[in-house]
């Protein structure tokens, strides 16, 4: 298929999905404002799915122009409207802060894909200017943060939210490997004035240290450093 029929055709799809979201949101929002908040729920999964499908469209769109800086445009784009944080603590352990990720059920299709868009390209900025870094014998830890003025019913079951992906990247990024053996995983929530989700790659022996400092980790989440003012070049977790 010629590539201008290709932006046509996506063009095309967008103006169908436009306004079966703005009717859907009126509707999500009617409910919840007269107290059927489980039909809220259910329209918001159901319409987050089609704001996911409306994103992919745009995000392909570019590139349908023949455009050679398309893919650099929305890198470029998605790196100002989605906030990504990466660094390191005092202690040396590399943390990401990412918008709060989705359960299962919620997530669809499109959300691994909206993951990958923005996760891997800043993952590789970073080290672009950074000394890689390898843990061995690692902890990977997700700490889900909500927002202490919501009710409590809003917080997921841990096992039920899709980390896998993000797992995945960090390890291209930070791990020797991402084998049970070598890196297991712990989950956690705690209130916040803001939901994301925090992940730490602590190594094994600092765990129990993790952890207690995590009981007091501020509100707006620790501060984070450039790997090289932590680590001398020595002292850098082994490569693989």
């Amino acid at each position: 298929m010629p590539e201008n029929t290709i932006f046509s055709t996506t063009a095309e799809r967008i103006l169908r999905i436009l306004p079966k979201l703005y009717t859907g949101t009126s509707q999500m929002l009617f409910a919840y404002q007269h107290g059927h908040q489980k039909e809220a729920n259910d329209m918001a999964s159901e319409y987050e799915l089609l704001a996911e499908k409306l994103t992919s469209c745009y995000r392909q769109l570019p590139s349908y122009t023949g455009s050679p800086n398309s893919r650099l445009t929305v890198e470029q784009n998605m790196a100002e409207a989605i906030s990504v944080e990466i660094g390191f603590t005092q202690e040396g352990w590399f943390v990401l802060r990412v918008p709060r990720l989705l359960p299962r059920k919620e997530r669809g299709k499109g959300s691994a894909d909206y993951i990958r868009g923005f996760l891997y390209p800043a993952m590789q900025r970073f080290f672009q200017t950074e000394i890689p870094v390898r843990f061995d014998n690692c902890v990977i830890v997700y700490r889900h943060i909500y927002d202490r003025n919501e009710p409590s019913r809003r917080q997921r079951d841990h096992d039920n939210i899709e980390v896998n992906f993000v797992t995945d990247t960090v390890a291209l990024f930070v791990m020797t490997d991402d084998a049970p053996l070598r890196c297991q995983h712990h989950y956690c929530s705690a209130p916040g004035t803001q939901e994301r989700t925090e992940v730490y790659v602590v190594p094994e022996s600092d765990f129990t240290s993790w952890y207690e400092a995590a009981k007091h980790f501020p509100d707006e989440g620790v501060t984070l450093h450039a790997q090289t003012t932590i680590w001398p070049e020595k002292d850098v977790p082994k490569q693989g």
